[in-house]
């Protein structure tokens, strides 16, 4: 009687290592935030490239706003 039960709390404790075990090894999770880390590279660096590519409209853009809001100009739509 104390064999069988000793044996059963053997295959419990080695079945319950195993399912640990393999949830620790499944990469799943991992491959999936590499590929967001890269798509987050990826999207920083085209809005850099934006930021660059647009800089004179960005610049002209704002100083029209600003020249707007100061009333130094007539005539803002």
């Amino acid at each position: 009687m104390v064999s069988t039960l000793a044996l059963r709390l053997f295959v419990a404790l080695k079945t319950l290592g195993q399912t640990i075990e393999s949830a620790v090894k499944d990469e799943e999770g991992q491959t999936l935030a590499e590929y967001g880390l890269i798509m987050a590279v990826i999207a920083v660096a085209v809005v850099v490239a934006a930021g660059i590519a647009f800089r004179d409209a960005i610049t002209g853009a704002f100083n029209s706003a600003s020249n707007c809001l100061n009333g130094t100009t007539t005539g803002c739509s």
